[in-house]
């Protein structure tokens, strides 16, 4: 038996770091992509202005402090007429996104369960994985 244990435990493990790495990725995309949503819609619908309605129930120097809309309306796209083609072609993509996001996470959960199904069906094919507790390197 090698040092670092099996090479099916390595091999799984090196599975699962991939595959949560994709899956950070994949999480990462698709927030870009909510974000893109977000973006156009509010560049459509242009939200209402913070503080006006409750000016008098907020103590002065939160009052204050609420930024004025001309530097949140610079944050928003241009205005122009909804472009619904680019809000449905956004929604497909972020849709194949979650599917595959969710295949990821099947295979995630896949590869944890057979490397704990290996460790428990032989704890010393784990090396010094199991050996104690953790160390910090």
């Amino acid at each position: 038996m090698t040092p670092g244990g099996d090479h099916k435990v390595r091999s799984l493990r090196l599975d699962r770091r991939a595959l949560r790495a994709e899956k950070a990725r994949v999480g990462w995309w698709r927030r870009l992509v909510r974000a893109r949503i977000d973006l156009a819609v509010a560049g459509a619908a242009r939200p209402d202005p913070l503080g006006e309605d409750v000016a008098f129930q907020l103590p002065l120097d939160v009052s204050l402090a609420v930024p004025q809309m001309g530097e949140l309306v610079r944050l928003l796209p241009d205005p122009a007429p909804a472009d619904v083609a680019e809000l449905d072609r956004l929604r497909a993509l972020d849709d194949r996104l979650a599917s595959y996001e969710r295949g990821v996470t099947d295979a995630l959960a896949r590869a944890t369960d057979s490397l704990i199904s290996r460790l428990a069906d032989d704890p010393t094919s784990g090396g010094d994985l199991l050996a104690g507790p953790p160390t910090r390197r």
